[in-house]
């Protein structure tokens, strides 16, 4: 089998397809990346059996046949060759021999019956989303996924479908952010399903700012998002997600309202000084003044005065300020609103020009 390659065609879905193979696995095999190709196509595929990435091109080429290649070997090669470059590709018996210029390489390979594929989703519930507003659903929530925690269901992103709107909701406990957008999807009752972190992660790479169509197909198992020319596949988490309705604060009484970036700064400004471990921030309400005050192991303090409109009682709440610089930095609005209660419960924090995207984060004593 011998196939021609451009470089610059080769690269970005080859680097795609080896982002979810990992450096050490269990199985030798899950190292390589499946080459197959059929009537004038090339597959690529990889996958860490938990998430799989296919990607297509066309090759000038009227052999066909399949065979895996070490993904990172393969693709450091791709990338020290100079730009413009064409690689000739050789299978013999079980070697590649690559060829380009005057460059020579000659890489194991492995048999491609061993390459391990996820099998088709079965009877899936499948609907479309533009690239624009899956990946809005996604860059404003995951951040507030849960890293290894024992509560598995939390390392990832829900997403709940409803007949006329997709939210994607994630929490680690101390926080929670919540995207909604519009869709018409074919559910008569709500459904929830969980992405694992990795699939959130190398879903996000995927996508652009575009309107091009993203085809996503569920199943009871996995999820399947088909952009042009790259499929992407992931195994669902099996657990249930927490009521997250519960934790968000209906009609707070306590409204504060400023500019978004203003805030942001001042927190940003004030965060240098917190705990390194802790991250405490307090925050000390008066009408129309907000007072952040940050202390650290040190015995030194930061302290920032925002104007803001405010016309309640003074009172003070702590909470955690990297939390609070996520949600801000997630927010397009330029005026943000912070609704709390008092200072034993969570505050909510949403932009004025966007009722889709909100953000909760659980209160610190400090």
């Amino acid at each position: 089998m011998k196939i021609t390659l451009e470089r610059e065609n080769l690269l970005r879905p080859l680097q795609a397809v080896g982002s979810v193979v990992e450096r050490r696995q269990t199985l030798p095999i899950l190292s390589n990346i499946l080459f197959s190709i059929d009537n004038g196509k090339l597959t690529l595929t990889g996958t860490d059996l938990e998430v799989e990435m296919v990607a297509q091109m066309p090759v000038d080429t009227g052999d066909s046949g399949d065979i895996t290649l070490p993904a990172k070997k393969f693709i450091d090669i791709c990338r020290a060759l100079p730009e413009n470059a064409r690689l000739d590709v050789q299978i013999d018996q079980d070697k590649a021999i690559i060829r380009s210029g005057r460059s020579r390489f000659t890489l194991a390979t492995m048999p491609a019956a061993e390459f391990p594929n996820i099998d088709p989703i079965e009877s899936p519930l499948e609907f479309s989303l533009t690239q624009q507003q899956l990946k809005k659903l996604i860059e404003q929530t995951q951040f507030s996924m849960a890293q290894q925690d024992v509560r598995y269901y939390l390392n990832g992103l829900m997403l709940e479908l409803a007949s006329n709107r997709l939210r994607a909701v994630a929490t680690d406990g101390h926080r929670l952010a919540v995207c909604e957008v519009d869709a018409e999807l074919p559910v008569s009752e709500p459904r929830q399903v969980i992405l694992p972190r990795k699939g959130v992660t190398e879903l996000m790479r995927l996508l652009d700012e575009s309107e091009t169509t993203a085809r996503i197909q569920l199943g009871e198992n996995h999820i399947r998002v088909e952009l042009p020319d790259i499929s992407f596949t992931s195994k669902l988490i099996d657990g249930k997600f927490p009521d997250y309705q519960q934790v968000i604060p209906k009609n707070p009484p306590r409204i504060v309202s400023c500019a978004r970036q203003p805030l942001y700064e001042a927190f940003h400004r004030a965060a240098v000084l917190s705990n390194e471990k802790y991250r405490g921030m307090r925050l000390s309400l008066s009408p129309d003044q907000l007072k952040a005050t940050v202390h650290n192991p040190e015995q030194e303090e930061a302290e920032e005065e925002v104007e803001v409109s405010y016309q309640g009682d003074e009172f003070e709440i702590g909470f955690n300020v990297s939390y609070f610089l996520d949600a801000l930095s997630a927010l397009k609005s330029e005026q943000v609103s912070i609704g709390m209660i008092d200072a034993n419960h969570s505050c909510l924090i949403q932009g004025d020009d966007d009722a889709n995207s909100r953000y909760v984060i659980m209160p610190m004593r400090l």
